[in-house]
């Protein structure tokens, strides 16, 4: 293990030096993908010196032990410290999901359940945007398509930060990436006359944002078509062919937006969710893994392909792939997700761990 941090920190130290020149900024592309590595290095770098500071300490307090008795039990303190440093150098050196620094794409879809489960897709987005809110992060809604009660049938919205590289782990994609799958919810629907509990679903799924330089689109490939748009009224709604649909032809992936008032802008929102849905094939043709944690997505909104539940009676929380359970829903849905995602995290880096050895 410790072979492979002298390497870390050798590339470390190679990209400090980068960083210092001023030429190197001029290359706004290039100075942004060392930033991030520098950023991803430097936590593993400063665990390590404080592992090798804390094994010389207990070096010397051995010595003095040898002599005075009294220093034993500070070697006792500082052999625990080491473990806790060794241990915390092992998660830091499981493998990084390269587009953890990534904003993402959020899209959340009615399943069964009719009106009740469009009616949840809201509440899904609300808990997602007060999180994002919590979080210091900027939402935009690129396309939603309202249901008759004020729910949701499906509904896009694009998460980012606000800018800089953020903290390893604490990027937009390596915080949502977990939440892709079918959420369950049991309660007693506003539609329900006679108390009734009810069971819907919806589905959500998050794709990291595609940025042109991770995915090429040739105009050859692609089929634009322009439409009149439907829904509220408004200016330039019902009125102008601004809708517009852009077809994939070599996938077949088609997207269409119409929530903008002018055809350009909604072509803009199409290309940002086209592009961040042909990284994510491409993402699942070149590995393996990412093909596995896609598959764990949403296929069908169906309840029994469910990955967390939302129980209103009894005010819990959920989520079935890692076994975690709270009953605190009323802060989940107003967007303290933190302990339900850090579970996930937590699991994932586990199973790497256990994979590497």
């Amino acid at each position: 293990m410790f072979e492979a941090v002298e390497e870390l920190i050798g590339e470390h130290a190679d990209l400090e030096k980068q960083l210092a020149d001023p030429a190197v900024h001029a290359d706004q592309a290039r100075a942004r993908r060392l930033n991030r590595r520098y950023a991803e290095l430097t936590p593993i770098v400063g665990a390590y010196r404080a592992w090798k500071s804390t094994d010389d300490d207990i070096a010397t307090a051995r010595e003095l032990a040898a002599d005075d008795p009294d220093f034993a039990a500070e070697v006792k303190e500082l052999e625990a410290r080491r473990e806790e440093l060794t241990e915390k150098l092992r998660l830091l050196l499981v493998p990084r999901d390269p587009s953890d620094d990534k904003d993402v794409i959020l899209e959340i879809k009615a399943g069964e359940g009719g009106e009740e489960s469009a009616l949840f897709a809201g509440d899904l987005l609300r808990m997602y945007l007060r999180y994002a809110e919590r979080q210091n992060w900027k939402t935009e809604i690129l396309e939603a398509n309202e249901s008759d009660l004020g729910g949701y049938k499906d509904v896009q919205v694009a998460v980012k930060t606000k800018g800089g590289t953020p903290e390893p782990g604490q990027g937009v994609w390596a915080r949502l990436k977990y939440e892709g799958g079918v959420h369950r919810v049991q309660r007693v629907p506003a539609t329900e006359s006679q108390g009734r509990i009810h069971t819907s679903a919806a589905g959500v799924l998050v794709l990291p944002e595609a940025e042109e330089v991770d995915v090429e689109i040739s105009p050859n490939d692609l089929r634009i078509d322009v439409y009149r748009s439907s829904g509220p009224g408004g200016q330039s709604v019902n009125t102008t062919d601004s809708a517009v649909r852009i077809t994939h032809v070599p996938t077949g992936i088609v997207v269409s937006c119409q929530n903008e008032k002018s055809q350009l802008q909604n072509k803009e929102q199409a290309m940002r969710i086209l592009r961040a849905r042909l990284l994510a094939a491409a993402q699942e043709e070149a590995e393996k893994e990412a093909s596995d944690a896609r598959r764990s997505q949403v296929r069908t909104v169906d309840r029994s392909e469910r990955i967390r539940t939302y129980n209103y009676p009894e005010n819990r929380i959920s989520d079935h792939r890692v076994g975690f359970k709270a009953y605190n829903l009323d802060q989940v849905l107003d967007g303290d997700l933190d302990a339900v995602i850090q579970a996930c995290v937590d699991a994932d880096a586990a199973a790497k761990l256990a994979a590497a050895q």
